[in-house]
């Protein structure tokens, strides 16, 4: 009988030493996709937070100074108080914008008047910005809101956002800047705000680093009254004037042409007369010797 062979004619398999070399190096591979994917995540995610955390410092001063460009007008009705003080350890600061009118019976009556303040939050332990809005002589447009208010809902301050750790208004003039301020425009209006971590100071009080504070100057008169002074318009002189004056101009010229032809002609003769007298005088002297 033949023996059996240990050939087999079949599709071989990996070994196990193959399939765990495999493993590995697909182990590898995938570590280090990951580490990668979680790198570029890391770096998008700080992108965004970087991007979030000064959007929101610039939209809320850029809503204040919407406010004071739409409210403020060089007159003497508009008046401007500027209060800063510490609560809780907090800067906080309020901006108060009032515009009056005078009515028909010659009453002075609150046209509109536009209030940002910080208040101290118990909960999240940080300031939160309000914004107070009213009127004397009815509902205004309000763009800020969705909707219109009601009359009652006028007397309600709106909060606009929270986690507020350093606020600031101060007004600018003579390029320093005042804590406090009251009765008509000041030349500027300069506005900080901060919502990073903030430390203790040794007044005991808390404060921001300044590359941490977002810093806004809103001009109020940007614009000066400029007193253009118009030149007088020319008169045109009547034609004869002109003819007359051209005559003139010709004749003085022509004057001075013959003054300039009579004094070249005497120099000439005088240069002759010279030219005579020293040649007799040789001639005299000739004969004499």
């Amino acid at each position: 009988m033949k023996k059996a062979s240990n050939i087999s004619t079949g599709p071989q398999g990996f070994s196990l030493a193959e399939v765990l070399a495999a493993l590995v190096i697909a182990a590898m591979v995938l570590v280090t996709v990951l580490g990668i994917y979680s790198r570029a995540e890391s770096v998008a995610a700080t992108i965004t937070r970087r991007l979030d955390s000064s959007r929101l410092p610039s939209e809320v001063l850029q809503r204040i100074a919407e406010d004071l460009d739409r409210i403020i007008a060089s007159d003497a009705y508009t008046k401007v108080n500027i209060n800063n003080k510490f609560e809780k350890g907090f800067p906080t600061a309020r901006l108060a914008i009032t515009k009056t009118i005078v009515d028909t019976k010659n009453k002075a009556k609150v046209f509109e008047r536009i209030t940002w303040q910080t208040s101290y939050d118990y909960d999240t332990d940080c300031l939160v910005l309000y914004r107070h809005r009213i009127s004397e002589v009815g509902l205004l447009e309000d763009k800020l809101l969705d909707e219109e208010r009601e009359s009652w809902e006028q007397s309600l301050f709106v909060p606009i956002c929270d986690g507020i750790t350093f606020f600031k208004v101060q007004a600018v003039k003579g390029g320093e800047p005042i804590d406090k301020w009251s009765g008509s425009m000041p030349p500027g209006i300069e506005l900080t705000i901060s919502f990073a971590e903030p430390f203790k100071t040794l007044e005991n009080t808390w404060d921001v680093f300044d590359e941490q504070k977002f810093t806004r100057t809103v001009a109020i008169d940007r614009t000066r009254k400029i007193k253009f002074k118009i030149a007088p318009k020319e008169q045109k002189e009547p034609e004869d004037d002109l003819t007359k004056r051209a005559e003139e101009t010709k004749g003085a010229e022509e004057t001075k042409r013959a003054q300039e032809t009579k004094r070249a002609g005497e120099t000439k003769r005088a240069e002759e007369t010279g030219r005579m007298r020293n040649l007799t005088e040789r001639l005299e002297t000739r004969g004499k010797k």
